[in-house]
This record gives C-alpha cells, sequence and structure tokens, in this order.
C-alpha cells in the first residue's frame, strides 16, 4: 500500500494502518527537532479511537547515549541533561512492550510482561499526543510517568528526572504545568478505571507469524517529504 504523506494526530479521516504493518515509534530529544529514540513496531490496530503496536524482543532500535559511551541513565543526574549525546543503536530485550495511544491523549499507555506472559503493569508514558505521518508516530517525551499495578495501584515515576528536566532548561515551567497537568488527568482514568485499564489488553498475545520490523536507514529523517510504502510481515 502507497499513501501520501499525513501529518495529524490522528482526529481527521485519514490513511490507516493495517494490522501487521511496520511503522517507526520516535521521539524528539526534548527542545529539539532531531530524532534520538526510534523503535520499529507492528501494527496491532488503528482506528480513529486508538493505535495499537507491538514493539517485539529482538528489535534493533535507536536511543540517546552521551558522546563518551555513557549510557544516559548511567550518568548522574545532575549533568544527566548537560553533557552532550549521540545515538546509539541497541537491541530490545525482555518480553515485549504494548503500546496504546489514543489521538490527541498527552501520553500513551504501555503494557509489560514477564516471563510466560505473566503480567506486570501498565506504564502510563506522558508525552507530546502523537503526530502522524507515513511511516509511523512521532512526539516528545515528558519525563514524568505513572505505573499502574493488576490492583489498581499506581505511582508516580521519575519525578527526579522531571525536575531535572526543569534545572537544566528543557522544560520552561509553563510546558510543566500542562505536564502536570496531563499526569492528573491520566490519574484520574486510572481511578475511575476507564480505558484502556478496563479493555483486557492484558491478556492480549501477538500473532505468532509476525516478522520482527527491520530498523530503516534513513530513521531519523525530518523532511517527511515521501510516501509512505508500508511493509507487512
Amino acid at each position: 500500500m502507497t499513501a501520501d504523506i499525513v501529518e495529524t494526530t490522528g482526529t481527521a479521516d485519514i490513511a490507516r494502518w493495517a494490522p501487521g504493518d511496520h511503522i517507526l515509534w520516535r521521539y524528539r530529544a526534548n527542545a529539539s527537532d532531531v530524532i534520538h529514540i526510534c523503535r520499529p513496531v507492528t501494527v496491532v490496530e488503528d482506528t480513529a479511537e486508538l493505535l495499537a503496536v507491538w514493539l517485539a524482543p529482538g528489535t534493533v532500535c535507536v536511543k540517546p547515549q552521551l558522546t563518551d559511551g555513557t549510557s544516559v541513565h548511567h550518568e548522574p543526574l545532575p549533568t544527566r541533561y548537560t553533557k552532550p549525546r549521540t545515538t546509539a543503536l541497541s537491541q530490545w530485550f525482555g518480553t515485549g512492550v504494548l503500546k496504546l495511544a489514543r489521538p490527541g491523549d498527552p501520553w500513551s499507555v504501555w503494557l509489560f510482561w514477564d516471563h510466560g506472559w505473566r503480567f506486570r503493569n501498565w506504564y502510563v508514558n506522558l508525552e507530546e499526543p502523537l503526530v502522524r505521518w507515513g511511516h509511523g508516530v512521532d512526539s516528545e517525551d515528558h519525563f514524568l510517568d505513572i505505573a499502574v499495578y493488576a490492583d489498581r495501584s499506581w505511582e508516580w515515576k521519575d519525578e527526579d528526572e522531571f525536575a531535572q528536566a526543569q534545572r537544566a532548561g528543557l522544560m520552561a515551567p509553563e510546558q510543566a504545568e500542562r505536564v502536570r497537568a496531563a499526569g492528573r488527568a491520566a490519574a484520574a482514568a486510572i481511578e475511575s478505571w476507564g480505558a484502556p485499564f478496563r479493555d483486557g489488553w492484558e491478556d492480549w498475545r501477538p500473532d505468532p507469524a509476525w516478522s520482527v520490523p527491520a530498523l530503516p536507514a534513513d530513521w531519523g529523517r525530518t523532511d517527511k517529504k515521501h510516501t509512505s510504502a508500508h511493509s507487512r510481515s
């Protein structure tokens, strides 16, 4: 299938991806237009209400890394966002992640399992609403997250990184307050056990016939002046 490039939050009448299509789930670096996270994923469902994708074990991804080779999360917090960065290839280990995003929501919800498909938890990733383009979706991570457990309890995550990002100038006070407001809205959805927590996604399983998507050579392109050639497993 070939379609013209589309850039939208998904609320309009647009071309949809089919289950099994391979797309890219990407994040811009904060306060930058440069792509620094790229994860090839397989489309599970794409409707006007929800985009669901599967990040398979063994997928080759792009992640940020300090230019001296240090992992970002191994760098002490006071200098984590000030030292020069580059990107590096890495393989996604573990059991895979199901990612769910509703058009316009300033967060996505990720599901994690332990080995043997024992459900571990949901993870609410606060971020810019996804922007669709011909080969995938783009966003910007907002540092602050929420972990949600099967007993419906939840807790804030990465509050220290959220605060440090503000001190480092990566997030203005006005944006930080919008992120906090988004977090409160997500917490309200958790408290009311709304979508997607109520929808049984923890029982979902990937199609065993699906292949692992490949990372394209032009994964970081930002001009997007090309057409979309969706690949199927």
